[in-house]
């Protein structure tokens, strides 16, 4: 059996449908469970809120949102983290996450329903990335 990369898969058919592996994008993608349909990348630059799939410079593949767009860059974090990450360019992002499949049921990224999602996950960051690392702070804590 040939395995293809998620680039060549994306050239050749214009779209990737699969099973993530990872919980970095709870609660909106359930690992294992929910399918995601990625598409090519929009010739121009994402936007705030996009989800990139992207490889990073070590060969990872990782999908996660778009908190901030710089000039030269983005601000990505998964939305069941709190740590983001920069220095993510277009050369890295291979497609964009464009619905999820959950219980047979295909969830646009352009339905009103992800958008109020989005906005609330999203404009409420700094609340959760505080506790998040509250929580963080006492799980060491107790393990001590």
């Amino acid at each position: 059996m040939i395995k293809s990369t998620f680039e060549e898969v994306i050239k050749k058919s214009g779209k990737l449908v699969y099973k993530n592996k990872g919980d970095s994008m709870m609660p909106l993608i359930r690992e294992g469970k929910d399918l995601i349909i990625i598409t090519r990348k929009p010739k121009k630059r994402l936007k705030k809120y996009d989800v990139p799939l992207y490889k990073r410079d070590s060969g990872q593949y990782v999908l996660h949102r778009i908190l901030k767009v710089r000039e030269k860059d983005y601000v990505i974090c998964g939305d069941n983290r709190w740590q983001k990450e920069y220095g993510i360019t277009d050369r890295h992002i291979i497609g964009v996450l464009s619905a999820v499949v959950r219980n047979g049921k295909t969830i646009s990224v352009n339905d009103w329903r992800y958008k109020l999602y989005v906005h609330i996950w999203c404009d409420f960051f700094p609340i959760r990335a505080f506790i998040a690392r509250g929580v963080s702070f006492l799980k060491r804590r107790l393990k001590r």
